[in-house]
């Protein structure tokens, strides 16, 4: 078992690799850099969300515009910082004009992913918004039939608890969603302290508290960038 220092360096090496990757010329020619992801590298809570904007883009950090800092008010209320969780996206480049991604670039940039799942060992994954809920999923099934719903699931070697939530970007513009997003996010401490799934494939549950919790959903600041990115990981 890799130490926690091992799988940062780990992590690094992934990253070195994606910021040179041309798999999707489009994206390779048209982005300012490569958005790989920022935060605790030992974390147990990961975000994964669509892909870089403009403003992640420019600056090589994801969720820096105004997404993020409904993002950053939502860990704080569950009293959790940035620099406590890691950040990612889907993709790591940004898609011209801020257009979906399509599925060819979903499915090359998927194993960077994967690898940082792996080395990061997460305990709960919340996918933000219908790209990485469906692809971690790895179903069709929509966000607003899964959100505040976890589920356990294998992404690459590891099993994970996945989460889904509405993206902070979508909800920033629609209250009855950024209210849904707000009580989704008071549940996300309960799911931390349960404990990691086996690894791997034997997925054992608490039942009386994964019934509480499923009862209960019923009734209802990014660091500065360094000039290589290698601050990235904490």
């Amino acid at each position: 078992m890799q130490s926690a220092a091992d799988r940062r360096e780990a992590l690094k090496a992934v990253y070195e690799q994606a910021r040179g990757c041309e798999k999707c010329p489009q994206l390779a020619a048209t982005r300012t850099t490569v958005v790989f992801g920022a935060g605790n590298a030992d974390a147990d809570l990961m975000f994964v969300g669509e892909a870089p904007g403009a403003n992640e883009d420019k600056q090589g950090l994801p969720f820096v515009g105004q997404a993020g800092k409904l993002l950053d008010k939502l860990l704080e209320e569950i009293g959790l910082q940035r620099s406590q969780v890691f950040i990612a996206n889907v993709l790591k480049c940004r898609p011209p004009g801020n257009r979906d991604p399509r599925p060819n670039e979903i499915e090359a940039c998927s194993d960077y992913l994967h690898r940082q799942v792996e080395l990061i060992e997460p305990r709960v994954i919340c996918t933000l918004g219908n790209f990485s809920t469906k692809l971690l999923r790895g179903d069709p099934t929509g966000i607003s039939r899964l959100h505040g719903r976890a589920e356990v699931h294998t992404i690459g070697r590891r099993a994970v608890r996945l989460y889904p939530l509405y993206h902070p970007a979508a909800a920033l513009y629609t209250p009855s969603m950024l209210e849904t997003l707000r009580a989704d996010f008071q549940r996300l401490p309960e799911l931390l302290a349960l404990p990691a799934p086996d690894q791997p494939g034997a997925i054992d549950e608490i039942p009386e508290l994964e019934d509480a919790l499923e009862a209960a959903a019923e009734t209802d600041l990014a660091p500065e960038p360094d000039a290589d990115q290698l601050g990235l990981f904490d």
